[in-house]
């Protein structure tokens, strides 16, 4: 009588204490929930990912008359794909691992109008005790149910493999039935731009993270596409039209940066180097690299740990496509670098590099002593005849001194004529490259600040005749003319001028009277058929 009463009591308390509780509302029809115990993680599932619960269940004011607790063992479905009542799939998806809740479950989201006899009478509510065991994850990779991607073991991090990145795997494929049609006797790795083997493979592990395990479930559309499988499993399956199993284990991966944007200058990362910072256009960098075919060929040796080679980046001192690679490296790096273009690659160490001082963090002195360096190893670069190197070289210049809110008088004088400087010998080069619009901006900002400036009508005079705007280039020599009448240069342009305009004036009498020609000759044909159309009449 004595463990009676004391049962009942623990009951009672249990109760009182569930009652105790604070109760949330979830969705919109009626469902209540009261958390019993937390969960120990910030994650809760997803639809469609495998879960393990116990529960228990009762009628209203009645007793629990189903348990998963006495069966033994956790009960297993598929979060919102139908197979539990619906409370369920929206109640456990609120949920947390090792969380324990109570649910109170409407008719609506139970088993409604018709109940489920015999234990369930129609509109009954229901009260569950669920404690959320565990899930494994599964995703819909193909977003079709093509590939299904189930997490057997979390991976670390947060990062995942890239498109052009290189994966270490092992994986076990094999038959809806078991029936095993391919395996990696040892970790096997490739590229994810080639992919290997199943094209599900490579759509799946740009999902997963490094040291995770999944079971991939893939439909036949999915199974095929690489001719690198040759074995009987394909047959198998295509015959059996059935689902491909993948046992998939991402070991690790190396990073490869795409240095160019177009997959054809391609840096593998071997060891990675220390912090954050790279070189930038301008820095030193001391570097060691060896130059390999793909034979393994060495056709240039850089450098060594002792003696490292030194240079500047972007000052056409290396190859561009490795100077670029070089450029997004890190102090202490070594990578492979491949040029799919000519076929070789580069093994190369970045030791070490000092990198340019920004400008925004320069004094008013300090820029102007770099934009005048600057534009000198941009007139050098000019003169060897480089001139795509020495525009960028008068473009770097001249945003040092963009901006001379902060300059003194004196300064302010000095960086106008460096700035000017700037722009026509920068003008100068995008005329020798043909990009004639552009040499008339960058000589229009002179002329704005310096109406009478000869250079910059002479060469915006220039610009104009390659591009056949005479009228504007005449305007451009006359203006010139009168500021400096004995200019040599602009005399001898004036004279190729007038002699474009005589040719171009030559060859507008020409089509006008070519037009002319052809006019008169169908005026006649169209006489001569009247006449014809008279004498037929007159018959």
């Amino acid at each position: 009588m004595g463990d009676f009463n004391s049962k009942k009591s623990n009951k009672v308390n249990f109760e009182t204490k569930i009652q105790e509780l604070q109760e949330i509302v979830i969705g919109k029809e009626g469902m209540r929930k009261k958390i019993l115990q937390k969960g120990n993680s910030w994650k809760t599932p997803f639809h469609g990912d495998e879960i393990q619960v116990h529960y228990r269940v009762k009628l209203q004011d009645r007793e629990f008359f189903d348990s998963s607790y006495d069966r033994g063992k956790p009960f297993t479905f598929k979060l919102g794909q139908g197979e539990v009542i619906k409370g369920w799939d929206e109640g456990i998806a609120t949920m947390k691992k090792s969380e324990r809740a109570i649910f109170t479950i409407p008719p609506n989201l139970a088993y409604g109008e018709i109940g489920s006899p015999p234990l369930i009478p129609p509109n009954s509510t229901l009260i569950f005790e669920i404690e959320l065991v565990s899930w494994n994850s599964i995703r819909d990779i193909s977003g079709d149910g093509g590939i299904l991607k189930k997490i057997i073991k979390e991976g670390e991090g947060w990062a995942t493999p890239r498109d052009v990145d290189e994966v270490l795997v092992k994986y076990v494929a094999s038959s809806a039935d078991g029936n095993i049609l391919s395996q990696s006797d040892d970790a096997v790795d490739f590229s994810l731009m080639e992919g290997h083997l199943y094209p599900a493979m490579k759509k799946s592990l740009k999902t997963m993270r490094k040291g995770e395990i999944v079971e991939l479930t893939v439909k036949p559309a999915y199974c095929f596409g690489n001719s690198s499988f040759d074995g009987d499993g394909i047959g198998i399956l295509q015959s059996s039209n059935s689902n491909l199993i993948i046992h998939l284990e991402l070991i690790s991966w190396k990073s490869v940066v795409d240095v160019i944007g177009d997959n054809k200058v391609l840096k593998k990362l071997i060891k990675a180097g220390e912090g954050y910072d790279h070189p930038n256009e301008g820095s030193l960098a001391k570097v060691v690299y060896i130059g390999k075919l793909q034979d393994g060929t060495i056709f240039e040796r850089k450098g060594s740990d002792e003696e490292p080679f030194e240079y500047i980046c972007l000052e056409d001192q290396l190859n561009e496509n490795l100077d670029r690679a070089i450029m997004t490296m890190k102090k202490g790096e070594e990578a492979i670098v491949t040029t799919n273009s000519d076929s070789i690659f580069y093994e190369i160490k970045l030791v070490d590099f000092n990198k340019e001082k920004p400008f925004w963090k320069m004094d008013t002195k300090e820029k102007i002593e770099a934009c005048d360096k600057i534009k000198n190893e941009g007139n050098v670069l000019f003169k060897d005849g480089k001139y795509q190197c020495a525009s960028i070289k008068y473009e770097k210049a001249s945003k040092f001194i963009q901006f001379d809110h902060s300059f003194n008088n004196d300064e302010k004088c000095r960086a106008n004529t460096l700035r000017l400087s700037c722009y026509l010998n920068n003008a100068a080069c995008k005329l020798k490259m043909g990009e004639h619009q552009e040499a008339t901006k960058l000589c229009s900002k002179v002329i704005e600040y310096d109406p009478c400036n000869v250079k910059a009508l002479f060469r915006r005079a220039q610009a104009y005749l390659r591009i056949n705007e005479l009228e504007r280039a005449e305007i451009d020599i006359k203006k010139a003319l009168e500021v400096d009448p004995n200019n040599r240069d602009v005399k001898v342009m004036y004279k190729e001028l007038k002699n474009k305009q005589k040719q171009y004036a030559q060859q507008e009498v020409e089509i006008f009277s070519t037009m002319l020609s052809r006019s008169a000759k169908i005026e006649d044909n169209s006489l001569a058929k009247s006449f014809i159309n008279q004498d037929v009449k007159l018959q």
